[in-house]
């Protein structure tokens, strides 16, 4: 093995690979190493867990453990791995999945009572489609990542998220149903992508708690999903995705030109009504 500064070189078999270590913790019993990204993807590269481990594994006289995190909306997703064969790449296995949050105010039934009453509900926007991006988290993450780049273009968007070009269009449609995120081409690179409209670079200049409670508000004021929200809160779960299509069709959503894309879109609505109330503390 060799070493140089941040990055490190490991021979695996008959060949030599280079990696770059993100986090190291000593401590009494075990080492543990942590490679962390500030997005969120279904999956990951099991080379950047497997290559420091086998670096470490052998070297020092403790339990190297392997974390994966995610960091996110105030968020942290913690993942433990262990390799169940040391030389064999593909034998990862999840032992250990926690979610940590740090609050920094209570957002609880009567905050969010007094949201969906006082905010008002705006007309549906013609030119954007209604939309099929299950995974709030997911929208709030791109916004994210947008007000640290100020541009992404779509192809980095499709390649950090595992996403194909349609899931970046369906996420970056539902960023502009909200008037957070806009599109356009880059007057440097001439790419076309995404960057953050003037409110949504406002709603980032906001605490976490207020910044949570401003998506929040920008949901409700949409009456498909305003509707559903509120039937959850009084039947104490979810409407069916049935029920969901009949709030949907006296909604008059525009663009839905079929049973089919009714069905689709409210597997939408179903998310984001559930990370609202995922919000909410007991």
């Amino acid at each position: 093995m060799q070493e140089d500064k941040e990055r490190f070189y490991i021979k695996v078999t008959n060949d030599w690979y280079v990696f770059e270590l993100c986090n190291l913790f000593l401590y009494r019993y075990s080492l543990i190493l942590i490679e962390s990204k500030n997005y969120i993807s279904d999956n990951f590269l099991v080379r950047q867990l497997y290559y420091p481990f086998r670096l470490w594994n052998g070297r020092i006289n403790k339990k190297v453990r392997s974390v994966f995190l995610t960091f996110t909306n105030g968020i942290f997703h913690l993942r433990e791995y262990e390799f169940t064969d040391v030389n064999h790449y593909n034998s990862l296995r999840l032992i250990k999945n926690k979610k940590y949050i740090i609050h920094e105010e209570t957002f609880n039934h009567e905050v969010l009572s007094e949201i969906i009453d006082k905010t008002k509900v705006v007309e549906e926007p013609e030119k954007i489609p209604f939309p099929q991006a299950d995974s709030f988290e997911r929208v709030i993450n791109l916004c994210e990542l947008l007000n640290q780049k100020d541009f992404l273009p779509k192809e980095e968007i499709t390649q950090n998220y595992d996403f194909d070009s349609r899931q970046t269009d369906y996420y970056s449609n539902a960023g502009k149903y909200l008037d957070l995120i806009e599109t356009g081409r880059d007057s440097v690179t001439n790419q076309i992508g995404c960057f953050l409209t003037s409110k949504g670079k406002q709603l980032f200049g906001l605490n976490l708690a207020d910044r949570q409670k401003e998506f929040v508000k920008l949901i409700v004021s949409h009456i498909a999903f305003k509707d559903t929200l509120k039937l959850s809160l009084e039947n104490g779960e979810l409407p069916t995705k049935e029920v969901v299509v009949e709030i949907m069709k006296r909604s008059k959503l525009v663009n839905m030109d079929s049973e089919t894309t009714y069905n689709r879109r409210a597997s939408t609505i179903t998310g984001w009504i559930n990370w609202i109330l995922s919000q909410i503390e007991e």
